[in-house]
């Protein structure tokens, strides 16, 4: 059988079915999946098929207060958000060495450093630039 990312039409029939077998098992009524939720898992690539969904679901059920299914869909962040967001960081934290050494003169041991107003050791400093490509001589001046 192909994997459930194959099979993206079955999700709602599954998650249906997951919901009532939970629901009932729990002693709960659950009679609402809104649009936005079901998108959300027919969006998910479900690496661990469809036990993970199963899983997913029993979750839901549990954490659910109220006729309306809430599942914790933080965690079907897809992997181009995921990227996107480490880029970003990463971008962030470039500036904001680069602005602090613009600020030290490229300056990063000692009281005045840049690694002083970050709380670093001067090698932590070091490796976060390393990893980032940023060089000191940029900012000496």
């Amino acid at each position: 059988m192909p994997p459930l990312r194959e099979r993206r039409k079955d999700i709602p029939q599954l998650v249906r079915y997951f919901v009532q077998k939970f629901a009932r098992r729990m002693n709960k009524q659950i009679e609402t999946i809104t649009s936005d939720t079901m998108k959300a898992l027919m969006n998910w690539h479900w690496p661990a098929n469809v036990r993970e969904l199963e899983n997913l679901i029993e979750r839901s059920v549990i954490l659910t207060q109220g006729t309306v299914l809430r599942p914790p869909l933080a965690e079907l962040r897809t992997d181009a958000q995921t990227s996107r967001e480490v880029a970003t960081l990463e971008a962030a934290e470039r500036e904001h060495i680069a602005r602090v050494l613009r600020d030290t003169r490229g300056i990063i041991p000692g009281v005045h450093g840049a690694a002083a107003r970050f709380g670093l050791k001067r090698t932590t400093l070091q490796s976060k630039m390393q990893k980032l490509g940023i060089s000191r001589q940029e900012f000496t001046h």
